[in-house]
């Protein structure tokens, strides 16, 4: 399946300039129209993530669910009991 991403100069400033969410959610609509799966980028906070997910995105990136970290230590969460959502 290809993807889209919807880049993070749109989702970062969602809430600040509203007609960076109107391209936002254009973006989804348009991927979702072509059956293209969606990629956020830059999401740091709940609420950009319940915007994105109620304009049908469904797959994100940022720091909202966790930071840049080594590959070693990737390891270990992932193999850990630890479940991030």
């Amino acid at each position: 399946m290809s993807e889209l991403k919807v880049d993070q100069s749109f989702v970062r400033d969602l809430y600040i300039d509203k007609s960076d969410a109107e391209i936002a959610a254009t973006i989804i609509a348009m991927a979702n129209n072509f059956n293209l799966e969606v990629v956020a980028e830059w999401v740091e906070e709940e609420s950009q993530l319940r915007f994105l997910s109620r304009n049908g995105c469904l797959v994100f990136q940022g720091y909202y669910f966790h930071r840049p970290m080594p590959a070693e230590e990737l390891a270990e969460l992932l193999l850990g009991n630890l479940v991030i959502l």
